[in-house]
């Protein structure tokens, strides 16, 4: 059997950290469950020691969505995992998730704690998690900037205080897929407990490379993948799990791995994170933008007419999107217009076309896209030239 991969959502938690997007305790919830559906083995609920609204939240996802496990964010705090604890008392299937910054700019300018302080706080505070909790997933934040030695000595810790799960978090997305997969070698080399965890990812894009970043460490690894819808989250955003989903399903024969996500759910569920969080979606954002499924260049259409898998690797459909487009615009080949036309009803010949062509040529020089009206409008103008003749 393929490795399985599980799929942990944090859209509700890190999406509320990018600026001007603020979830509704009723928005929350109905994303949650629509993230559940879509397939997320774990769904990170929010940071309940944070505000009134975000406890409130978690006690609500963690007691309603009962078909993936519910999780909760708290630092290497006290408090924090009480919160927590109670946010998520009366939820079938809650975890917690805390953390705490290992790497030295962190160390020093934040936490003003030596090496010695920061192992003595993990076991400490994954040791009183594990109180409460049978599945407590261990975060060293920043850790792929931290010294790789210690590193180790932060995880082996945190796994004899009790955590099964342990997260490596590429927190300012610094690391590269070759970087990452040897970080993860190292873990596998050095720690004698890898293999009686799960390991997990959480990737941020200030560079671009979170999503192949997640990847390299599942080829090294990893059996878990951290991610947002969209993409969104903090600075430049998240790894996005709908484009994780979407090259494991395409790449079966290079990854070699399974999930329980359901791609088809996926253009929807992205629609409602976009609207709900007031993001728009780019045009240009793999596997759920206005443009991936579109062909404008008269070579692609030409090769798309004959046969889709051309410039096609995925189908709309697998993701939910009822079809592919043909926008026709100053790229475009008369093969595509041709078959824009006899969608509109119109029978033309290939003479008929060494005729309109031009005429659409000269229209489309003019302005972005030609539409449906400005194709009958070229058809009047070809029928009174015929006219003439």
């Amino acid at each position: 059997m393929n490795k399985q991969i599980q799929f942990f959502d944090t859209t509700l938690r890190d999406v509320e950290q990018t600026i001007g997007v603020n979830f509704s305790i009723q928005d929350k919830l109905i994303l949650a469950q629509k993230i559940a559906d879509w397939g997320a083995d774990v769904i990170e609920a929010g940071f309940p020691v944070a505000s009134e609204n975000d406890f409130k939240a978690v006690r609500q996802i963690g007691k309603n969505v009962t078909n993936c496990n519910v999780i909760g964010l708290a630092r290497c705090v006290k408090k924090d995992i009480d919160a927590v604890t109670q946010a998520l008392a009366d939820a079938p299937t809650g975890q917690i998730h805390v953390f705490i910054a290992t790497s030295p700019i962190h160390r020093e300018a934040k936490l003003h704690m030596d090496q010695a302080a920061v192992i003595k706080k993990i076991n400490e505070c994954v040791s009183y998690a594990h109180k409460s909790f049978e599945h407590v997933e261990f975060s060293p934040e920043d850790a792929t900037r931290t010294e790789w030695n210690f590193l180790v000595t932060a995880i082996r810790t945190a796994i004899n205080a009790g955590a099964d799960v342990i997260n490596i978090p590429d927190t300012t997305g610094y690391t590269n897929p070759d970087e990452f997969g040897a970080l993860f070698d190292y873990l596998k080399e050095n720690i004698p407990e890898f293999d009686r965890v799960t390991f997990s990812v959480h990737c941020h894009n200030d560079l671009g490379m979170a999503t192949a970043n997640a990847l390299a460490a599942v080829k090294h690894g990893a059996s878990r993948i951290e991610g947002t819808i969209n993409g969104i989250g903090e600075r430049a955003g998240n790894t996005a799990l709908e484009e994780v989903a979407a090259a494991m399903d395409v790449r079966k024969d290079f990854y070699q791995v399974e999930n329980r996500v359901d791609l088809t759910k996926t253009y929807e569920l992205a629609k409602l994170v976009s609207e709900k969080s007031k993001m728009p979606i780019p045009h240009n954002k793999p596997i759920v933008g206005a443009n991936v499924f579109a062909h404008e260049s008269g070579i692609h259409q030409d090769g798309f007419l004959k046969n889709h898998a051309t410039y096609e690797i995925l189908t709309p459909q697998s993701v939910g999107i009822a079809h592919s487009s043909i926008p026709l615009g100053k790229l475009s080949g008369s093969h595509a217009v041709a078959a824009k036309l006899k969608q509109l009803g119109y029978q033309v010949t290939t003479a008929d076309m060494h005729k309109i062509f031009p005429i659409f040529k000269q229209v489309a020089d003019q302005q972005a896209i030609v539409s449906a009206e400005d194709l009958r409008q070229i058809m009047q103008r070809f029928e009174k030239t015929v006219q003439k003749s």
